[in-house]
């Protein structure tokens, strides 16, 4: 579908409405199957936004399972994510998410494998949403090996746990 950029105050109102606005927007970057949606949907105070909710509302992410549909489409979805991302951030949102391409992360979080495996297998029992399933462990392993890869590029502090990066203090 061909893309346009417009003005998205209206969906940026509506799906931001109860998130707390902070002097500075941050961005934690986490694999699918890692908890991002659970701790949003459960934090107490409305501080981080889940990025796949701005970004489906913002039409950056489409539906069904596009990751799978080759490299060169996970990395167009990407770099629309990166534009909703770097608003909500200008904006003073702090925003947890899996898709990146050229907007560094402040922080990327990297449970052990056994946790994230865990996580994915619970999703997939009980209330499945989308993102990675076990059968896609070797996506899931490829882009925790590509998160690494640019902590160690970009220095970007690594932690291992969503409670460990969104409470540790480090962003104020």
């Amino acid at each position: 579908m061909p893309q346009v950029f417009c003005d998205g105050r209206a969906i940026y109102k509506k799906v931001l409405k109860d998130f707390i606005v902070h002097k500075k927007g941050l961005f934690i970057v986490a694999p699918s199957g890692t908890g991002k949606s659970y701790f949003v949907n459960h934090q107490k105070e409305k501080n981080w936004v889940d990025g796949d909710v701005i970004w489906k509302a913002a039409g950056a992410i489409p539906k069904g399972d596009w990751w799978k549909e080759g490299l060169q489409r996970v990395f167009e979805v990407d770099q629309k994510c990166d534009v909703v991302t770097a608003e909500c951030m200008r904006m003073g949102y702090w925003i947890l998410g899996a898709s990146y391409f050229w907007l560094v992360p402040d922080a990327i979080v990297i449970p052990d494998l056994k946790t994230q495996k865990r996580y994915i297998l619970d999703r997939q029992k009980n209330a499945y949403d989308g993102g990675a399933r076990l059968d896609d462990m070797k996506n899931v392993l490829n882009h925790r090996a590509w998160l690494l890869d640019q902590a160690k590029q970009h220095r970007i502090p690594v932690f291992k746990s969503i409670d460990a990066a969104c409470y540790s203090g480090w962003m104020t």
